[in-house]
Formats: structure tokens, sequence, C-alpha cells
């Protein structure tokens, strides 16, 4: 399927953060809905999963990156309860206002606070939260290492980074019936009802092909610092939930 990665080999380093962003901000208005119909409904699913691995506890701190539309920093919300803060990040402007409107209309803004910033360059100190969370968006970053570090930077020893992305199906048969749906499926469900023209349909399904797959991103995390990696499966290993503490 090498004629399907022709969109994501014209994206660079030097241009990755500019012409994603483009992407997601043509995406934005209709985020969710989209979310919800390419997976049929099994991205909320993966989402309660994954924040209900997290030992955080009422009161404490916690930073969501390539927050988007703020549906794990709600989730984390719920945990740290009023007491606790969130911080939803994401370099998307579109993006975060949607996600702040969803915030406050949930009434949750006394918790979480959205800032408008790189994952690659948080800007909190050493040290400053229980735990980090990145979901869907660690392979949309320019520096994949370098955000990593960075989530292992701003937590606190003993803290837990958390990272929630799609990943390598376990078995052949998977791996080819997820191909054909998210190759020749979701770029045309995506384009149809998002009216988008950007072509984040068919980078949405490159992307991940070029994800690293799970054993991969686990020696990643370790480089980064992290230890005690691992890793936990989600419906056949499309989805993966990676965990690491400081």
């Amino acid at each position: 399927m090498n004629n399907e990665l022709q969109l994501i080999d014209s994206i660079t380093p030097a241009n990755k953060k500019e012409v994603v962003g483009q992407m997601f901000t043509s995406a934005a208005r209709r985020y969710d809905l989209l979310n919800t119909v390419l997976s049929m409904g099994m991205h909320h699913y993966w989402k309660r999963y994954a924040v209900n691995l997290l030992p955080l506890k009422e009161g404490e701190s916690a930073i969501d990156l390539c927050a988007g539309t703020a549906d794990i920093s709600v989730l984390l919300a719920d945990k740290v309860r009023s007491s606790g803060r969130v911080v939803a990040l994401d370099l998307n402007e579109e993006m975060l206002l949607l996600g702040d409107k969803k915030v406050r209309e949930m009434k949750l803004d006394s918790i979480i606070s959205c800032t408008l910033a790189n994952a690659e360059e948080i800007p909190y100190p050493d040290n400053s939260f229980d735990c980090a969370t990145v979901a869907f968006g660690i392979r949309n970053v320019t520096d994949i290492p370098k955000c990593l570090r960075e989530m292992h930077r701003v937590i606190k020893p003993g803290g837990h980074v958390l990272c929630l992305e799609f990943s390598k199906p376990t078995t052949a048969m998977m791996r080819a019936l997820y191909d054909i749906y998210s190759f020749y499926f979701m770029p045309y469900i995506g384009t149809w009802l998002s009216g988008d023209t950007t072509n984040v349909y068919r980078y949405l399904p490159e992307s991940i092909r070029r994800f690293p797959p799970q054993e991969e991103f686990k020696a990643m995390m370790e480089t980064a610092g992290l230890k005690n990696v691992h890793y936990t499966n989600l419906t056949g290993g499309i989805v993966a939930v990676h965990q690491g503490e400081k």
C-alpha cells in the first residue's frame, strides 16, 4: 500500500507543525462527531479505560497534552475533583477553543485551564504535575522523543505518564481488516461528513501506519527516562495504552 503513503511523505519536520495544524483547524468543527462515527463509538471506551488506569487522586494535578476538544481533560477532572487542577494544552487554537467551550458548558472551568502551547516545549516548571497524558496526539508532534522528555520533566518524582495511541493490531487478519477500513473507508467517510478539503482524513491513517509499534514506543518512553514502562492493547491492538513512571 505504498501509494497510500504519498501524502505523509510530503510532510517534513520543517513544515509538519503548520501542515498538521491547518488540517486540524479545518476538521475542528465536527471533530467530536467524526471521532464517534469513525471509531464506531469506541473512542469513548478507550479514553475512559486509559484514564481509569491512572492512580490519580483527589486534589492532585494533571496536564493533558494535545488536548484538542478536552475529552481526556474532562475525565481527569473527575478524578482530581474540585480541589485538584488539570491543564488542557494544545497547539491548535481552534481545537482548544472548542475544548474550552466544552469545559465551560460542563462547569469545570474552576478545575480545567486551557493553555495554547507546543507539547514539545511545555511552559511549566520541572516537577509540576502528578501525571501527564496524551491521547491520539503524540503521533502528530514533530519530535516524539522530545515530547516524551518534556512529559517526564514536568511530572513529579513518582508521577505517571500515560500515552493512548493507535498502534499495531496483534494479528495479521486484524491488520488487514484495519488497513482496508482506515485507507479505503475512513478518508471517504471523514471527508464527506466534515466537508474537509485539507486531506486530514487521509493523513490520519497514514500517520497511524507510521507510528512506532508497541515495543518500539515502549523503548522510546524508557529512553526518555521513564521507568516501569508497560502497555495494554485494546481492541486487538488497534489502540494501545502505554504507561511509565518518573
